[in-house]
């Protein structure tokens, strides 16, 4: 029997992998920044800090990871996909500066305090809010001809992505509000399960309602949910999501603690794996594929070789990371 072995659709895997690991790691703590306003100055936002400083800078290591490997994987992908959306995507890393520069700043100068909390949780919205709109200028199409953009400055800039950005917001708040459930004790636990209650709510209808919408973007997506025989397939992924939503709320209301944030991780893994299921293999959803985007083998061999040293190293150190700093936390750090 005869394997063949598709070496760009490991790489397409790879990146996926890193986008993921992205979404979640750092999802949790600009989930924080977006609670940070319904937190009181003082000891609950100063414990909210605390349970994500030691690991938040790590978790951007994918950021980089997933963006660098597009520019030097599918480069023709990258040249078609930054033009198209270069506004959310500074935006986005403007948010990540401001948020990023006042982790350190707003111990460092308790006299402005205040205006570093507004940084960082404007800084977690603006870089939230601006992921999802990438996505879901990405989902709605992006004009090309030839092997380059041509659509306008404002094509990213519309009621679907506008759609898809809010839903981000309110799932990485739900992902931030489950950590601190996990991280935290007493009054702030209490309140940030209250917190999670109505964000898994708002989670799930936000799902629902970006999944309602996607299939009427492209032909394509409706023919990969909705056609026989794809269907019987496809169909577990919205059901997967009701039963993690359920189990979620009941881990919630039954006082659970690490299990939320668990379950959590979960329903961000089924939302991921229905993004999949919507654009591979496109990498441009629609116009180009993986295949059409990809570098030439050599390159794909060379830099997977390098790929398959850092990925170990990178999880590795993570791994560490996140077990030093377990447990739970309060004011004055973890303990």
């Amino acid at each position: 029997m005869a394997y063949s072995f598709d070496l760009t659709v490991v790489w397409a895997f790879v990146i996926a992998f890193a986008v993921f690991a992205y979404i979640v790691m750092d999802g949790f703590d600009l989930g924080i920044g977006l609670l940070f306003p319904l937190l009181r100055p003082g000891a609950e936002r100063d414990t909210a800090m605390n349970s994500v400083a030691p690991v938040w800078d790590g978790n951007e290591t994918w950021l980089v990871l997933g963006g660098g490997g597009l520019f030097a994987v599918f480069p023709l992908a990258y040249a078609v996909i930054l033009p198209a959306l270069y506004a959310p995507i500074i935006a986005m890393l403007l948010g990540l500066i401001f948020r990023g520069v006042a982790f350190e700043f707003r111990w460092r100068d308790p006299r402005h305090r205040a205006a570093w909390d507004v940084a960082f949780a404007g800084g977690s919205l603006v870089a939230a809010l601006a992921q999802g709109i990438t996505l879901g200028a990405l989902l709605q199409g992006i004009t090309v001809e030839g092997r380059a953009y041509a659509g306008g400055w404002w094509d990213w800039l519309t009621p679907f992505s506008i759609l898809v950005g809010a839903s981000v917001v309110v799932a990485y708040a739900l992902l931030g509000a489950t950590w601190l459930v996990m991280r935290t004790e007493g009054q702030l636990q209490a309140q940030a399960r209250r917190y999670a209650l109505g964000l898994t709510v708002a989670t799930v209808a936000a799902i629902a309602l970006v999944s309602a919408v996607t299939p009427f973007l492209q032909g394509r997506y409706a023919e990969r949910w909705l056609a026989m025989p794809n269907v019987l397939v496809t169909a577990q992924v919205p059901l997967l999501v009701a039963l993690a939503a359920y189990a979620l709320w009941r881990a919630l209301r039954s006082g659970a603690e690490r299990a939320p944030f668990l379950i959590a991780l979960g329903l961000f893994a089924l939302t991921f794996l229905g993004l999949g299921i919507s654009i591979f293999p496109d990498v441009v959803p629609g116009r180009i594929t993986i295949w059409q985007a990809a570098a030439p083998e050599a390159s794909q061999i060379f830099l997977l070789a390098g790929a398959s040293v850092l990925i170990p190293i990178i999880l590795s150190y993570t791994a560490y990371a996140y077990w030093v700093f377990r447990g739970k936390v309060d004011a004055h750090g973890y303990h």
